[in-house]
């Protein structure tokens, strides 16, 4: 089993350093982010399972960074505050984040927060982890059906396939190479711009009665599925 992936985000070397100890030593992978636009682009660059955020940071306050990743995905989040900053801790809760602490924290009691908050949310994803609810949009990756502003839509077994794994990773990036392993498997020597033709008529077939273009190009890299605010 492959580890679990937590992003760091503190503008204080020392904290995300001594965080970093605990939890490799923990088995996760960690990643570490200085500021709130570091931690947002690191965000839509890899897949993470938990994010721990300091709130008081600069560029972007934690706060803030909360508020952007709710838009797309569902990641535990952590906040760290100002022990007696109560604002913030409520301000946090109320745009998404998943539990607080206050500083100064005990390592291990953070370690002990994220592996609860972990079991939580693999609960709550045993319950519906067959269904993607998403705004305009749902996908049930046991029947293979997909509706889009409640109507029906038709899929190859392609289309679908590339459709739930861009889904479930809203806010990713992934290169047209990645999409082919992903999506085609390791034997598949075709051209990678099998991808771009796939994408472009999933897009079509997505775009009914005015929905959304989920599937934005990331230009450079490839393609990423964004919910638009």
């Amino acid at each position: 089993m492959s580890p679990l992936h937590v992003l760091v985000v503190d503008d204080e070397d020392k904290i995300r350093q001594v965080i970093g100890i605990y939890l490799t030593n923990e088995g996760y992978q960690v990643g570490e982010a200085k500021d709130g636009e570091e931690a947002l682009r690191k965000f839509r660059a890899e897949a993470w399972d938990v994010i721990v955020l300091d709130v008081m940071m600069p560029k972007l306050d934690g706060v803030t960074v909360c508020q952007e990743i709710r838009k797309v995905s569902k990641v535990p989040i952590i906040m760290l505050t100002a022990k007696n900053d109560e604002v913030d801790r409520i301000l946090g809760l109320e745009f998404g984040a998943d539990d607080y602490m206050g500083k100064p924290f005990s390592p291990r009691e953070l370690v002990a927060r994220i592996k609860a908050v972990l079991r939580r949310t693999e609960a709550g994803e045993k319950k519906e982890e067959h269904l993607l609810k998403l705004p305009g949009m749902s996908i049930d990756l046991i029947s293979r059906e997909v509706l889009v502003k409640e109507k029906p839509i038709t899929l190859t077994p392609k289309e679908f396939d590339l459709l739930a794994l861009l889904a479930r990773s809203s806010g990713r990036s992934y290169s047209r190479e990645q999409l082919l392993e992903e999506v085609w498997g390791f034997d598949y020597y075709g051209d990678v711009r099998t991808v771009d033709t796939h994408v472009n008529r999933l897009r079509d077939k997505l775009r009914t009665d005015g929905a959304p273009s989920y599937i934005k190009t990331v230009w450079g890299v490839g393609y990423k599925f964004e919910v638009e605010s």
